[in-house]
């Protein structure tokens, strides 16, 4: 899990991305494709740099078939 930092939010978030990929077999590409993004934001959320909207949330635990709270999760402290 990669810790997330948003200024906007001034919390941590953390996610499973890299790992839902993983146990797919996936790349950050065909994820990207599939959701209607680039790889850049699959590899910025991946390791941190981005937070995504609600929507990509959505998007991404639907993809994975998964709720958004098992593939992201709020810091303990937010």
């Amino acid at each position: 899990m990669h810790a997330l930092e948003n200024p906007k939010a001034g919390g941590l978030m953390k996610n499973t991305v890299r790992v839902e990929r993983a146990i797919k077999d996936i790349t950050q590409q065909q994820l990207a494709d599939a959701i209607g993004v680039s790889r850049n934001t699959i590899n910025s959320i991946e390791s941190g740099k981005y937070v995504p909207s609600t929507v990509l949330a959505l998007k991404i635990a639907r993809y994975f078939e998964k709720s958004t709270d098992s593939i992201f999760q709020l810091d303990e402290n937010d």
